[in-house]
């Protein structure tokens, strides 16, 4: 393991200039000579305080007697005709050299050794300011981090969730351990592939795990480590990298976001030079470098509707793998995996933790399973149970919980109502997602209250009566406030913003309007894998078009409104009982809420 390095502060050029400055001060006139005046020469020869002299054309040196104010210190004087110097010299016995001492030592120290300093010091910031890399002068190196064979310590097997895309980069692999069976019939095996997909779904650790299984070097770097501030800078470090793989060949160079680097060239108000060149440069190189060679160019990036069309075309990343949120399946392979480093407690059931987290990707399930075993160390215990698993979930979902923050009885009360309401829609509509539990303590930013729902499968299309049934679950907490209370508070916020986004999603991109009929009005280039929460941009449609939209959109929301209300205000007893019981417990599950509505009902 590497020392920790410091990093440049600002105090080193402080320090070093203070230094040079005591230095020119205290030390220097050690070795620099007093200048005195000749009639103060003159009286010191006198006084008999002068020991010795060297007479030179132009310039007296001397040095003073050591017993005397001057201890010993060396003086120069400007050369007088002065025939009388010699006798009182002389007569004062002071030894006379017709030549002045050679003054080397002296020019050394007060010139070349600041000079020195100075030269040491900008050597030591260039170096530390190119740390790292090389040094300053390899700015146009590339940066990229080289895994030889024996580093590469990832596998399939460490790899789950994405069976379909190793299976596209099984041949890739094929081809870097065999490339005679593909050469033999003349095939050539893509130059690039391209890894598309979410965040956190692992496509770095696929490309490490395609370059150890093949069991050659692994060239990693991102887009952003091209892009600098000196034109260039970037092209040269494509040259670069290029070269050296070609040199270590066969092996793999991947580029992680490679959005970073290849965007649409001419796109936007204002061009980048410098990151143009660079794609240029890329796009050469992928053009020029033979593909037996065996050099093989992964790339990876969430945001492929940006990158340029020349970097898509065939001969270049011509090859696209989806690497998509894994299933009910592949989140328990990958719990699995995670789970080999931490002890799990013999009851403890992933595919449980599996069901209860769909769209987690692989990053997600880390993160779960290492919260789970926080959470275990916190409670003192030596293995992690479905306990922790379970909590771990909910603290992802819906945020830390705040048993610190004290609400008054009447809030505490009316977030009760609110959050039954919930649940008793989920309850009451059929398809709707599975109560699992149901909390009145604070978590997360401004979460007051939760109720849990978990899906019992995955789901890949929602039709329109589901799509309504989820604006309704959405909008049951706002109806028992209003039937409970007769007014409704500030609580329901992110429910109606969640029933707004849906009906508008139902109206603009799904065509799920009568009126409007079978159109999409959601022409707006998003990013496919990326929620950005940007506001967009008007559609390309007349105002009376729009307003139709809105009061679409309006329609749905006030026909589930009152649909939710006419369904709660019918088990408006249910609604009050089992608010008094979540109160009283302030956390149930689903299964203790349907017991209530069988007792409740039973009595009524």
């Amino acid at each position: 393991m590497n020392p920790k390095q410091k990093q440049f502060s600002i105090w080193y050029i402080f320090i070093a200039l203070w230094a040079l400055m005591l230095f020119q001060i205290f030390v220097t006139p050690f070795f620099n000579p007093t200048e005195i005046p000749y009639s103060e020469f003159k009286a010191a020869v006198a006084a008999g305080k002068v020991e010795e002299v060297s007479v030179s054309p132009a310039v007296i040196h001397g040095r003073m007697k050591a017993d005397h104010a001057k201890e010993g210190r060396a003086f120069d004087t400007i050369r007088v005709e002065d025939p009388n110097l010699v006798r009182d010299l002389e007569a004062q016995h002071v030894k006379i050299t017709g030549v002045i001492e050679s003054t080397l030592v002296r020019d050394v120290l007060s010139w070349v050794v600041p000079i020195a300093l100075f030269a040491g010091f900008w050597l030591f910031l260039l170096r530390r300011m190119g740390q790292g890399q090389g040094g300053f002068m390899t700015v146009g190196r590339s940066k990229a981090k080289v895994y030889m064979e024996k580093e590469v310590k990832v596998s399939f097997a460490d790899v789950a969730g994405v069976d379909e895309a190793k299976q596209e980069l099984q041949e890739v692999i094929e081809f870097l351990k065999t490339p005679e069976k593909f050469t033999r019939l003349g095939g050539k095996i893509p130059k690039g592939i391209l890894l598309v997909g979410p965040s956190g779904t692992g496509k770095t650790l696929l490309a490490k795990a395609v370059a150890g299984e093949a069991g050659v070097p692994f060239f990693s770097t991102s887009g952003s480590e091209f892009v600098e501030m000196f034109v260039g800078v970037g092209a040269a470090r494509v040259r670069d990298l290029f070269l050296q793989a070609k040199e270590m060949a066969p092996c793999i160079i991947f580029i992680d976001e490679l959005d970073a680097l290849g965007k649409a060239r001419g796109v936007g108000p204002m061009a980048h030079e410098e990151r143009e060149q660079t794609l240029n440069q890329l796009l050469v190189e992928m053009d020029g470098f033979d593909p037996r060679v065996g050099v093989i160019l992964m790339a990876a990036t969430n945001r492929p509707e940006i990158l340029d069309p020349a970097l898509l075309r065939a001969g270049r990343f011509d090859r696209h793998v989806l690497v998509d949120r894994p299933d009910k399946i592949g989140r328990l392979e990958i719990l699995k995996i995670h789970a080999r480093s931490i002890p799990l407690a013999a009851e403890t059931d992933l595919d449980v933790i599996a069901a209860m987290t769909p769209g987690f990707v692989g990053a997600d399930l880390a993160n779960l399973i290492n919260e789970a075993a926080l959470l275990a160390v916190r409670r003192n215990k030596d293995v992690v149970g479905l306990s922790e698993l379970q909590e771990a979930v909910e603290r992802i979902i819906a945020g830390l919980e705040k048993k610190n923050r004290v609400l008054n009885p009447a809030e505490k009360e009316r977030v009760a109502h609110h959050e039954v309401g919930h649940a008793l829609m989920a309850l009451s509509i059929p398809g709707a997602d599975t109560v699992q539990k149901i909390s009145i303590i604070p978590r997360g930013i401004a979460a007051l209250g939760y109720t849990l729902q978990l899906p019992t499968e995955d789901r890949f299309l929602m039709t329109k009566s589901e799509l309504e049934n989820k604006i309704a679950v959405l909008l049951g907490g706002r109806v028992a406030e209003e039937v409970i209370y007769r007014e409704v508070s500030t609580g329901a916020q992110d429910d109606l913003m969640k029933a707004t986004d849906i009906a508008k999603s139902m109206v603009k991109v799904y065509g799920m309007s009568d009126k409007l009929g079978q159109i999409s009005f959601d022409r707006d280039r998003q990013p496919l894998f990326l929620q950005t929460g940007l506001p967009q941009t008007p559609g390309d449609y007349s105002e009376e078009t729009s307003r139709e939209i809105d009061c679409e959109i309006r329609r749905i929301i006030d026909e589930q409104y009152a649909r939710v209300r006419t369904l709660l205000h019918a088990q408006q007893h249910i609604l009050r009982e089992a608010a008094t019981v979540l109160l009283g417990k302030e956390t149930i599950t689903g299964e203790e809420l349907k017991a209530i509505i069988a007792q409740t009902g039973t009595r009524s």
